[in-house]
């Protein structure tokens, strides 16, 4: 990122905003509603996953150290630690073959596989029909994907979530989600550092304040959310989403930029 143009580098700022606001606001979403952006920008997932990666980990330990001490003073569980542990046994071996797909393939593939992904994760959202189960394969296969897919591009909650909130109760849900992003994201970021990936830290240093006023401003928007539904929200956010990965599916393809 070191030969962007003014224009890039403040594009690039507003989407971390934008990544912290999604993170904090949704208890999810912060890669999978970015990268998308980031990569019209620079289209290489590994630019930009290892700067997600450690805010995704900073802030998902920030929501835990708040989380952990309103417990102590209320005594209620916030995270639903045996279907945790449930869920990483079925994600663990698909996280690892992903992260080793992401260091094989082309970025290219990569880019198009996680276009198509966030395209069919903002359908289901405009015509508010989110992915539900019936059968326990499908949890084990949607886990499953999803690890993979975490292992690829750290792009599997929209396959994870729906699984986790049909297990678990809603007030466990947000930080039991954080706990489990927290571990899959640590694994992903061992893989880096071992396989040797430029970890990009002199960008941390102006993309984490960036990222921070967006967590603030979601902070506020998960107390609205917790409230009460918006399913206007999520349909405007889904019909960004499909220009922009329609977009990126045709510059990935050579037929636009």
């Amino acid at each position: 990122m070191e030969h962007l143009s003014l224009f890039q580098y403040g594009a690039i700022a507003l989407i971390f905003v934008w990544s912290g606001f999604v993170r904090s606001g949704l208890g999810f979403g912060g890669a999978v509603l970015a990268l998308p952006f980031l990569l019209l920008v620079v289209n290489d997932p590994l630019v930009f996953l290892p700067i997600i990666a450690v805010q995704l980990i900073f802030f998902s330990t920030l929501i835990m150290v708040k989380s952990h001490r309103k417990t102590k003073h209320s005594g209620a569980i916030t995270v639903n630690w045996p279907y945790l542990k449930r869920a990483m046994a079925i994600m663990i071996v698909p996280k690892i073959a992903g992260v080793i797909g992401l260091l094989t393939l082309p970025p290219v593939i990569m880019s198009t596989l996680i276009f198509l992904i966030v395209l069919a994760y903002a359908i289901g959202y405009i015509v508010n029909r989110p992915l539900t189960l019936r059968h326990r394969w499908q949890e084990y296969g949607f886990l499953g994907l999803g690890a993979y897919v975490s292992g690829t591009s750290l792009t599997g909650a929209p396959l994870i979530v729906p699984v986790v909130a049909s297990k678990v109760a809603k007030t466990e849900l947000r930080n039991t989600l954080f706990v489990l992003w927290w571990v899959l994201t640590l694994i992903k970021l061992i893989s880096f550092v071992i396989a040797g990936v430029d970890l990009q830290w002199i960008h941390h240093l102006w993309l984490l304040p960036c990222a921070w006023i967006g967590h603030l401003m979601g902070e506020r928007m998960h107390d609205y959310l917790v409230a009460q539904e918006t399913p206007l929200f999520f349909r405007v956010l889904g019909i960004a989403l499909v220009v922009v990965s329609l977009t990126g599916l045709l510059k990935s393809a050579g037929v636009v930029l």
